[in-house]
């Protein structure tokens, strides 16, 4: 196999990996909710990850990377755990004005803000192609959740626009975190960077804790609050490690397939009676599923695309070389 060809299957893997788990995310969240509140829970995947992470290190040698960072890298380093904060912080704060699947939708503009922002300050680049094929991405996730933007919500419109406007900034927050952190990946790998943001997050969320609710959870709460934890430590170290592998571009096109992983993963659990009191089926209608097909092929096309056009640049260089 060739070492383009395998950083391909990398970044395929690790990306795949990264939406199956943040796909499963929001199902643990919502049985999480019964026994801690988002910011408590949020602190506590944190905390717990940070200690995997940092004895995962200590045990590698690789803790002396830190040693070399100049305090530009320092900066930084804490700003991809400010941005990281803040998007949990948002999302969590925006599901108080807006129902889930509409906060899950306005998140997906996400990816698109991560594109624009690794064309912009990383110099990477678009095809026209690729954009088409965004236009699509988009336009299919907008009939998958056609209930949604149909006129589904009957709550209050200004209450609405406050969600909505929270959760962009969610989203530009995550899009800001996952630029700043490709940026340290010459002076640390991607362990390290979210040990960095672990640890900051640990200190930094306590005062807006409460601990104290986390000691009356049941044995089954205990194992969900286990899997929240450890679908932080695989789900981010997957993407962190895929854009080490693939362009920001091609890493957020398959990370928008998370809301179809996600109610597929939903529909798995109500067809086998899982959490039956609290996960319910979607309803999903054949326009829905239309929209979940025209994601996905789009995402395939912006694989295709993006690889076709590594490909030209390094037959180019080999001509221009010759």
């Amino acid at each position: 196999m060739s070492g383009s060809m395998r950083y391909f299957c990398y970044g395929l893997f690790f990306s795949f990996t990264t939406v199956l788990f943040w796909g499963l995310i929001p199902i643990a969240l919502k049985v999480s909710g019964g026994f801690a509140d988002p910011v408590t829970l949020t602190w506590l995947r944190f905390s717990v990850s940070g200690l995997i992470v940092l004895v995962w290190q200590w045990a590698h040698g690789r803790l002396h990377e830190f040693l070399h960072l100049s305090r530009m890298d320092w900066v930084k380093l804490l700003l991809t755990g400010v941005f990281l904060i803040i998007n949990y912080t948002c999302f969590a704060w925006g599901l108080n004005y807006l129902r889930p699947e509409v906060a899950q939708l306005g998140m997906q503009v996400a990816p698109l803000f991560l594109a624009l922002g690794g064309m912009i300050f990383l110099k990477e680049k678009i095809a026209s192609l690729q954009w088409v094929c965004f236009a699509i991405l988009i336009f299919g996730l907008v009939i998958f959740f056609h209930p949604v933007v149909s006129g589904d919500y009957h709550g209050d419109l200004s209450v609405l626009f406050s969600g909505l406007i929270i959760m962009l900034v969610a989203a530009l927050s995550w899009s800001a975190y996952a630029l700043v952190q490709k940026s340290l990946y010459q002076k640390l790998n991607s362990s390290n960077i979210l040990l960095g943001i672990y640890l900051f997050a640990l200190i930094a969320m306590v005062p807006a804790t409460h601990p104290s609710q986390l000691m009356s959870m049941t044995t089954s709460d205990v194992w969900v609050a286990i899997f929240c934890c450890l679908n932080t430590v695989i789900a981010y170290g997957s993407f962190a490690q895929a854009l080490c592998y693939w362009e920001t571009v091609q890493v957020s096109a398959v990370i928008t397939l998370t809301p179809v992983a996600s109610y597929l993963l939903t529909e798995l659990c109500v067809f086998l009676g899982w959490w039956s009191d609290i996960i319910t089926p979607s309803h999903a209608d054949f326009l829905s599923l239309s929209g979940m097909a025209i994601v996905i092929l789009a995402a395939i096309g912006i694989q295709v695309v993006s690889v076709l056009g590594i490909r030209h640049r390094k037959r180019s260089r080999v001509q221009t070389a010759a």
